[in-house]
């Protein structure tokens, strides 16, 4: 994922917050807010509560790396920022990326899939 399709400020993070919305299940909480923009920008924030250093920055690896896998599938003009829950730190990466595609099509994100 580019770096350019990260939120990484504080300010940012805290416009999702305020003015988007929100959905989530028991892993992931997934804030999203419609913006004019040409792809959509993921934000990642991950608890000191899911371990230490080396769980949480795979917990961020697997979301990367799903939301790389899914790029085709999520609405362009987002932005969206996903807090993992504690039970994250047991799951696989294909849980975890099931988790996410379960909250993005709930949400509304994921495009709609003709047959």
């Amino acid at each position: 994922m580019k770096k350019a399709y990260r939120i990484k400020k504080n300010k940012e993070f805290q416009n999702v917050f305020k003015n988007g919305k929100s959905f989530a299940n028991r892993q992931l909480v997934l804030y999203y807010l419609q913006k004019d923009q040409p792809h959509f920008r993921i934000g990642l924030s991950v608890s000191k509560r899911i371990g230490n250093a080396v769980m949480r920055n795979q917990v961020k690896r697997y979301l990367r790396q799903a939301f790389h896998e899914l790029e085709e599938d999520v609405k362009a003009d987002y932005d969206l920022v996903v807090i993992a829950r504690k039970p994250v730190n047991t799951m696989d990466y294909h849980e975890i990326k099931k988790s996410l595609q379960h909250v993005l099509k709930r949400s509304g994100v994921m495009k709609k899939k003709s047959k």
